[in-house]
């Protein structure tokens, strides 16, 4: 399977040896980064002093400067080794963030380093940057997170399930679904499977076993959805999630369309006896996960809320009932009518019409800019839960850009929510949901990070796959793509600073996409269209297993979606929110996910090692991850015939000079996968291998 050639790599030794000699730039030998392998401390604190670090090939430039805005601070060799020479300067931050990028220069020859690489002539940038006082938690770092939509996960306490009747939503009663198994309908919002807290606490066994560090959950406050992105009230865990004591009431006739006659519903969600017997459960399923020594972070959903909400009452849900103001459809003097943008003020009572995010009136948009209270009321929220006795880990924004209604609002907003929750547990999450750039709100003060979407998802879907992340488009010319896949990582990652990139969620799926397994079937469309089996399919499993060796080997927080580790399949939500199939698993996949997991958490170069693009043909990529002292290298061949693939691993370290042994740690291929350790040779600082079809390999060397 592994060739040497002895021919071309003594060739190459000489042809390094001529280049060395030259003053000439060797480009692949530039490098710096902002990990601590380049940057000492990498999160500083106003006033500390921080040593940057830059590695041209040894002997191949004349001088290295340091350009942070008009100043050109002389670098100097600070250690010569691996054929490298690592130049050093100290800068002293204050509180104002500092921008940097290198120049190097060779006789009259000048190349300028940025974050994106190296260029022959000077740019605006990306810069590398130091935000004084900026850092991400130190847990959330390549933390393995599992996200869970918590009603198709486990159904572990029957009795606080919604029954068929309770009530009604969007024109239809709500619908208990007795078949756990069953496919998800194409209106699929009012179908109940039961999945709970409960179910979460009684699998914690299985996520741990799993290697899952950190559980994400879909939203879980009050809400008459299954989804629960239409918030109720943001006070209470939903007792449908939670447990219900109290359950009195009658269920809605059939005619009945009524929500002020849902009295079992109405029972369920105000009363204050299930709504803290909720709460107090959440707090115990808390404990447990840390005592586990996992976190949990929350999904916030603060854009909008829901026509249920207490705020807004519009199912007249909270109408009359003690403890509760009037709702803002109810009357035009509630306390809550600035909550929301009405369009006829003057209309009233006649007037129902008001702002909806995206136009839907079940998910009513909240009014910030109006409402002092509303934003005191959403930041004692976000204060609420990070704190004790509640004590979660963090947060994850839904649609976090679109909050307010203007983009000034939205930054003054997430830098108040940035300090409220950092004040109230310095080690919480700030995660947020976006598309595109996202660099305006991470420069330190608001988001700590972002589902990755752009810098991850996007990019290995469209290598791997050729497809759209929603299942929506087939493109063959990114379909195995190597230049297109290493050209947009390099452009999206330069938008991250360090620590946020350290924790951007990387995921394959999630509930608002397709399954990853099932886009490897190529099949354009939807539930709507091609129905349900569709999407299981002509599937590739081989495919799912390389996407997981990129997911485990690339710099960010791994996240598994619940239930592909186990081989479910579906086109885009609601298809991607089916149940787990406890039962019916794939457990030689469930298998794989364990020892690929236990493999990233392994090796710390995974979390805090740089990252460097080492080639890339058709279907082939190749990168390292590397330290000063441990280097490991990753290869993929995405066509289903044996690939060659001589990969220059002197970039990450390996020697140039003498025959180095690297270990192969993992292997996939067409038929599985191996932990069987092989050794295999670098020769001239280069690694020749042929990949068999449909393969990821992982190799690891260490001084």
């Amino acid at each position: 399977m592994y060739r040497n050639y002895e021919y071309s790599t003594q060739k190459r030794r000489i042809q390094e040896y001529i280049l060395q000699m030259r003053p000439v730039f060797n480009k692949d030998a530039l490098f710096s980064d902002s990990t601590e392998n380049y940057r000492i401390p990498m999160e500083a604190e106003p006033g500390e002093s921080v040593t940057i670090r830059f590695r041209t090939m040894k002997n191949n430039v004349d001088e290295v400067y340091l350009a942070v805005g008009e100043q050109r601070i002389p670098m100097y060799v600070e250690a010569s080794f691996g054929g490298f020479d690592y130049y050093e300067a100290k800068l002293t931050v204050g509180e104002k963030p500092i921008e940097y990028f290198f120049e190097i220069a060779a006789g009259q020859i000048r190349c300028y380093y940025y974050r994106n690489g190296a260029f022959p002539e000077r740019r605006e940038g990306p810069m590398f940057c130091i935000v004084p006082g900026f850092k991400t938690p130190a847990w959330a770092k390549g933390a393995v997170i599992y996200q869970i939509y918590v009603d198709r996960f486990y159904n572990g306490d029957p009795a606080n399930d919604v029954l068929s009747g309770e009530y009604f939503y969007i024109g239809e009663p709500s619908v208990r679904v007795e078949d756990w198994n069953k496919f998800p309908e194409a209106m699929d919002v009012r179908e109940f499977y039961g999945g709970d807290l409960q179910g979460i606490m009684d699998k914690l066994d299985y996520l741990q076993e799993l290697g899952v560090e950190v559980l994400y959950l879909n939203p879980i406050f009050v809400s008459p959805s299954n989804h629960k992105y239409d918030s109720q009230d943001y006070d209470y865990v939903d007792p449908h999630f939670g447990v219900i004591v109290k359950d009195e009431g009658a269920l809605l006739e059939p005619w009945d369309t009524d929500n002020k006659h849902a009295t079992r519903y109405i029972n369920r969600v105000t009363d204050k006896e299930n709504l803290e017997a909720s709460n107090q459960f959440f707090i115990q399923l808390v404990e447990e996960i840390h005592r586990r020594g996992m976190r949990i972070i929350l999904d916030g959903v603060f854009n909008h809320c829901g026509s249920f909400n207490k705020w807004m009452d519009r199912e007249c849900i909270y109408e009359d009932q003690e403890g509760y103001e009037k709702g803002a459809y109810v009357s035009e003097n509630s306390p809550y009518r600035n909550f929301f943008h009405f369009h006829d003020e003057y209309n009233w009572p006649y007037n129902d019409s008001y702002d909806g995010w995206w136009a839907h009136d079940t998910l009513p948009k909240l009014n910030y800019e109006k409402s002092p209270q509303l934003c005191e009321y959403i930041l004692q929220v976000a204060r609420k839960w990070v704190s004790p006795p509640f004590n979660v880990d963090g947060w994850r924004l839904d649609v976090a850009a679109d909050l307010g209604h203007s983009s000034k609002f939205n930054h003054q907003f997430w830098k108040r929510f940035r300090k409220a929750v950092k004040e109230a547990n310095p080690e919480a999450l700030i995660l947020a949901e976006h598309y595109g750039d996202a660099r305006s709100w991470l420069q330190g003060d608001e988001w700590d990070s972002i589902m990755n979407y752009d810098a991850f998802m996007e990019p290995v879907t469209w290598f791997l796959t050729g497809m759209e992340k929603h299942s929506d488009e087939f493109r063959e010319d990114l379909y195995g793509n190597g230049t297109y896949f290493f050209e947009a990582m390099n452009h999206h990652m330069a938008a991250f600073l360090m620590p946020s990139q350290m924790t951007a969620m990387n995921e394959l799926s999630n509930h608002d996409h397709s399954r990853f397994l099932t886009r490897t079937n190529h099949k354009v469309g939807r539930l709507a269209h091609l129905g349900s089996y569709a999407a299981q399919e002509d599937i590739c499993v081989p495919v799912l297993r390389e996407a997981v060796v990129i997911q485990m080997t690339w710099p960010g927080a791994p996240t598994i979606y619940y239930g592909d580790e186990a081989g479910v399949c579906g086109f885009t939500d609601p298809d991607s929110r089916r149940s787990y199939p406890w039962g019916n698993e794939d457990k030689e996949l469930i298998q794989f996910h364990k020892d690929v997991i236990a493999l990233h958490k392994r090796y710390e170069i995974f979390t805090n090692g740089s990252i460097k693009f080492l080639g890339q043909q058709y279907q082939g990529i190749s990168y390292g991850r590397f330290s000063r002292t441990e280097r490991a290298v990753v290869a993929v061949n995405n066509s289903r015939e044996i690939m060659h693939m001589e990969i220059p691993v002197w970039q990450v370290g390996i020697s140039r000079f003498r025959d180095e042994a690297m270990q192969r740690i993992f292997l996939t291929q067409q038929d599985g996968y191996s932990k069987e350790t092989v050794y295999l040779t670098a020769m001239g600082g280069y690694l020749d291998l042929e990949l068999p079809p449909l393969s990821a390999m992982v190799l690891y060397h260490a001084d």
